[in-house]
């Protein structure tokens, strides 16, 4: 299978070898046995494109990116709002900390779009019962009734997200959900 090269040129993978490219000195073999050019790159024969992590990645952007505008243009919401409030509707009261531990977001994002939220009657924020340096936050009936009307909309996002993975997207989810847990 022809794939190109980080400096373009193409690179031709033998039948029934898998290119599993490595940090290795221009000095040393490629993965097709040759040595690599003097003052070559020392990923030239890395597909990014192919690489799992890459692609899990974009996936996931992608994906994300697709709701987030639908959510952006009726509702005015960013990603880490949105986020917070999901999060804020089926967990119920948390910390900014929590919230940062379970929803992969830097602590800062999480914060900036609380004070956001809260500034919008959203969400409100007390003191936490047992360690009065963090705070916790809820949903108001505000919050709660804007959850209510997106859910519909990320059901109905969900639902055409899986119909274009086809029939087998329930194994698929499964193995998301096993490399999600395993931290």
């Amino acid at each position: 299978m022809p794939v190109l090269r980080l400096d373009h040129s193409p690179v031709t993978r033998r039948p029934g070898t898998v290119n599993t490219p490595a940090l290795r000195k221009a000095s040393q073999p490629c993965s097709h046995g040759r040595k690599a050019p003097h003052g070559a790159h020392p990923l030239s024969d890395f597909d990014l494109s192919a690489f799992l992590p890459y692609q899990l990645a974009v996936a996931a952007s992608h994906v994300s990116r697709g709701f987030a505008e639908r959510y952006k243009a009726e509702f005015g919401l960013s990603i880490p709002e949105w986020r917070v409030l999901a999060h804020l509707a089926q967990s119920g009261a948390v910390s900014v900390r929590e919230i940062h531990a379970r929803v992969d977001m830097d602590k800062s994002k999480v914060s900036r779009a609380a004070a956001r939220l809260e500034v919008a009657g959203l969400i409100a924020k007390r003191a936490h019962p047992t360690d009065r340096r963090l705070l916790e936050m809820t949903l108001t009936p505000a919050g709660e009734a804007l959850i209510a009307r997106i859910l519909p909309i990320a059901l109905d996002y969900q639902a055409q997200v899986l119909a274009r993975l086809g029939p087998d997207a329930a194994p698929f989810r499964r193995a998301l959900l096993t490399m999600l847990e395993v931290k």
